[in-house]
């Protein structure tokens, strides 16, 4: 059994402004999917250019952001609303939904496309395989901030995480740094070294992370004042079934009628 280490969640102060390791853990992987994402577009047939990358990025960025915050409110804890509405802007103290955060981007790209006359399936083909860098750092960024903890266990390698009680539990967030993080982009960074039809990427994302979800959130401890729906069933999980859904349509549509290859 494993005492959990009690990192402070302040990385360094910059003179009176703390810097919270949550909040780099973030830039951390904006700025590496960055520069994976400058490598993939050296190799589209599409030819994005460095100011349309850095255009997406800024995009994606302000969709994730603002859409992963809005979702945690709005999917995990509306009540924070009335008892501390400032929180919204409290970035540093956690609360990012990837549900939510992953309908922002999609607003977000959809909105890029629309003004740059770009199909959307080419963008979200075209960062797929380098969104796995961010939720990784993100999983990082919940472990050092003490918060999303599993359930009891007896695993050897159990935790005790003090701000919750003394009993052993999953280390849920490491947990899903690895699959949503490390398995999802070897899988994904592999699958596109090829050209593949047009939205086969995203749905190989879509359906990679619904799967890595809902498979860890039976290790990861049900959130406060939601608990089980059926019994077994977490939120979690119940978000996550519209993305498998959508990658086994995403696959289907692209290799059943052999369309454009991808970015």
């Amino acid at each position: 059994m494993i005492t959990y280490p009690a990192i402070n969640p302040v990385a360094f102060h910059i003179f009176s402004w703390p810097v919270h390791w949550y909040g780099l853990m973030y830039l951390v992987g904006f700025l590496a999917g960055w520069g994976m994402l400058t490598l993939r577009a050296r190799r589209s047939p599409r030819g994005f250019t460095l100011d349309q990358i850095s255009d997406i990025v800024f995009y994606t960025a302000l969709g994730a952001i603002l859409g992963g915050r809005l979702g945690y409110i709005l999917f995990y804890d509306t009540t924070v609303l009335f008892t501390d509405p400032l929180f919204i802007f409290q970035t540093w103290k956690g609360g990012m939904s990837f549900h939510g955060g992953f309908l922002g981007v999609i607003l977000a790209l959809w909105l890029y496309a629309k003004k740059h006359n770009k199909s959307l399936l080419a963008l979200t083909d075209l960062i797929a395989p380098v969104v796995p860098i961010g939720l990784g750092a993100g999983r990082i960024g919940n472990f050092i901030n003490g918060e999303l903890w599993g359930r009891v266990t007896t695993v050897p390698w159990a935790m005790v995480f003090p701000q919750v009680d003394n009993a052993p539990r999953h280390p849920s967030q490491l947990y899903e740094f690895f699959l949503e993080g490390v398995v999802l982009f070897i899988i994904l960074w592999i699958y596109s070294s090829k050209p593949r039809p047009l939205g086969a990427i995203s749905g190989v994302f879509a359906l990679g992370y619904g799967l890595f979800r809902f498979s860890g959130e039976f290790f990861r401890e049900p959130d406060i004042g939601i608990g089980y729906f059926f019994g077994w069933l977490t939120e979690g999980q119940l978000l996550s079934l519209p993305l498998i859904l959508i990658g086994v349509m995403l696959l289907i549509r692209a290799y059943a009628f052999h369309g454009e290859k991808a970015a």
